[in-house]
């Protein structure tokens, strides 16, 4: 068998030298690229991770909503009484990723949350499906219910409730967070694991850039 001559691997060019001083400018890029090439089912999808004052994450997925590449900065929007919206009460720091699979790239966030403004989730709660709406006021995200029947009782019941009402408003505990990344790295997969990553890292003056071994 022939082997791998590491020289030879062909290069994404997306984290060639010399690199741009922002990580946005390539993280824009990549999300433009893979919404077109719809490289995953959902291109926006993120996995979020948070921490309560136990200091023990919680992961889950969630949509990109927002993307600022002049700020550095991502938004997502969620019921504030969920899990997440607890533990970004207390410790209002997070840490989000994108993966897009089918084109090896990968790209993580981490820095400090705050609340979107609420003209911000007053214009996204409005662009939504009037069932998601619905299903925002039913919903006591995270916390127990009986069965799935209690739950489609309380849907039809909020239904119910707002079948005069056009449009739906946005419930009180409902809205946008903003991640403005303090942290930036991204990955490009290569074969024999010689995979390029780069962190970036912002201060008062901007961002610097780190090559990092895979």
């Amino acid at each position: 068998m022939e082997r791998l001559r590491f020289e030879d691997l062909p290069a994404d060019p997306s984290l060639a030298d010399p690199l741009p001083a922002s990580p946005f400018t390539i993280l824009a890029r990549w999300l433009d690229e893979a919404r077109a090439a719809r490289a995953t089912p959902n291109p926006d999808a993120i996995a979020l991770a948070t921490a309560g004052d136990d200091g023990r994450p919680s992961l889950r997925m969630v949509l990109c909503r927002g993307f600022d590449a002049a700020d550095g900065s991502i938004v997502w929007y969620t019921n504030r009484r969920s899990r997440k919206g607890r533990e970004l009460a207390v410790q209002p720091w997070a840490s989000a990723m994108f993966f897009w699979d089918a084109v090896q790239r990968q790209a993580r966030l981490e820095g400090p949350v705050a609340l979107a403004t609420d003209a911000e989730s007053d214009a996204y709660f409005a662009s939504r499906p009037r069932n998601a709406q619905i299903s925002a006021w039913a919903s006591d995200q995270s916390e127990p219910i009986a069965s799935r029947q209690a739950l489609l009782e309380k849907l039809r019941d909020t239904e119910a409730r707002f079948a005069a009402t056009d449009p739906v408003p946005r419930p009180p505990h409902w809205g946008g967070y903003r991640l403005r990344a303090e942290h930036v790295e991204l990955w490009v997969g290569s074969a024999g694991r010689a995979h390029d990553r780069v962190r970036w890292e912002r201060s008062a003056s901007g961002w610097t850039s780190t090559r990092l071994q895979p």
